[in-house]
């Protein structure tokens, strides 16, 4: 048909703009696969091809699997979402969060007020690091709920919470739950990814040597709650199966219809139109629809994964580069599934700042995650470096401004005082607060 035709050809042109190895994309609707294909190589030196059943990295994308077990627990009446996650996690303490105030809700949204800190993925039992946590020193961003802003280090405590109703490792319990979805291509473990069939290398593009490089299968300890799933893009449509067909698969309840649509509800909007829901995000009435995904990155991992409730259609991309633009493709399988055209320029007015306008964002944002941008005027010029990389801007408005060299049209937004003074950056999914 024309318009795989026509996918097939823009992921092509993607992959050679972008320097992107290799990349699979499954897609199907109402149960049924109606588009498979796989781009590139999985292994450069060898040429092997990537297929749909090429197991890569699929980062993030883990963490709706955490969120799914624990609606699971809360279907068979062990929690409820607003409960407080002292109740489950007695004695817990986060260095400045107001315990009485926390709960499960929040570590699912991303709103719990902590800022990305540094990671310890040498913490392999989660009791060292609810203690690394209680001892870390934190400057909040805000109350619980107050903000969104990506924290794997709250976020794994769900996987403390599984293990504990579970009575079971984690990483043992979600490869069952792995096993349950017939996911057979799949696994949480690092040792026994090269066992499964046609695994990728892993790769990074490096720009100033215009090559690529091979990076490990990262060893995430704890972090595995977030990010720990390796699998291929056909069993993440079997997985996908359990959305779209309310809790149900393979003739079986999962979990009820209720809380599957709780997972994909609304919590908070994080950019116009686009919200975080439980460990996905959703973007409400596009062309009639809901679009409900989750990306994921990780060294040699670009991943995006959704669903489209209204059609029943499920769609998964992953590709085996880093800090590539998974989700842009994942929007053109969308599109070209619905019907639409695959990319849909955005209309975006620019903004003429005023030099106090300018003022207020020039500074310096940091985390403790490793995150940086400084943002600094060159004449008529709004620059950014960060990671050691140069950016240039277009202001969009007083606090939104567009990332000249991303073509697939990345944005950062400013978080003001009441002084008007920038006192945080949102750049991805995360706040940088302001250092200088």
């Amino acid at each position: 048909m024309k318009k795989w035709e026509e996918l097939s050809e823009f992921v092509k042109k993607v992959m050679k703009e972008e320097n992107i190895a290799g990349v699979a994309i499954a897609i199907s609707k109402d149960n049924e696969v109606i588009y498979e294909e796989g781009f590139g190589y999985r292994d450069l030196n060898a040429k092997l091809p990537v297929t749909p059943d090429t197991v890569m990295g699929i980062a993030s994308i883990s963490k709706s699997f955490t969120a799914l077990e624990i609606m699971r627990l809360a279907d068979e009446g062990f929690l409820s979402t607003s409960d407080l996650v002292t109740r489950h996690l007695p004695g817990l303490e986060i260095s400045g969060i107001d315990m009485e105030k926390l709960q499960i809700k929040h570590l699912l949204s991303h709103t719990s007020g902590l800022p990305p800190v540094a990671r310890k993925q040498d913490h392999t039992h989660f009791n060292a690091h609810i203690e690394y946590l209680r001892e870390y020193e934190i400057d909040l961003l805000g109350e619980p709920g107050e903000y969104f802003s990506y924290a794997n280090d709250v976020f794994l405590l769900l996987g403390a919470i599984i293990e504990k109703y579970r009575n079971c490792v984690y990483a043992r319990h979600m490869t069952n739950v792995l096993s349950e979805f017939k996911m057979f291509n799949s696994t949480l473990y690092v040792d026994e990814v090269t066992k499964l069939n046609e695994v990728t290398k892993n790769y990074i593009y490096n720009d100033e040597k215009k090559e690529y490089e091979e990076a490990d299968w990262p060893k995430l300890g704890v972090y595995e709650a977030g990010g720990g799933v390796r699998s291929s893009v056909r069993d993440l449509l079997k997985y996908g199966h359990v959305y779209v067909n309310r809790g149900k698969l393979f003739d079986k309840t999962v979990l009820s219809s209720e809380l599957i649509e709780e997972m994909y509800t609304p919590v908070y909007e994080t950019n116009p139109g686009e919200h975080y829901c439980y460990a996905l995000k959703a973007t409400p009435n596009y062309h009639d629809v809901t679009l409900v995904e989750h990306g994921g990155g990780q060294p040699g991992v670009s991943s995006n994964f959704g669903f489209v409730p209204e059609e029943n259609l499920v769609v998964a991309v992953l590709t085996n580069t880093s800090g590539k633009p998974a989700n842009a493709l994942w929007r053109a399988a969308v599109n070209s599934a619905l019907g639409l055209p695959i990319i849909e320029e955005e209309k975006e007015t620019s903004y003429e700042m005023t030099k106090e306008d300018i003022n207020n964002i020039v500074g310096f944002y940091e985390t403790d995650e490793g995150g940086d941008l400084l943002i600094y005027q060159d004449i008529d010029i709004i620059r950014g470096v960060s990671a050691n990389k140069h950016y240039t801007y277009t202001p969009l408005s007083k606090d939104t401004l567009l990332i000249n060299e991303m073509k697939y049209r990345n944005k950062i937004r400013f978080l003001f005082d009441k002084g008007d003074r920038a006192w945080a950056v949102f750049v991805g999914s995360r706040i940088f607060p302001r250092k200088i």
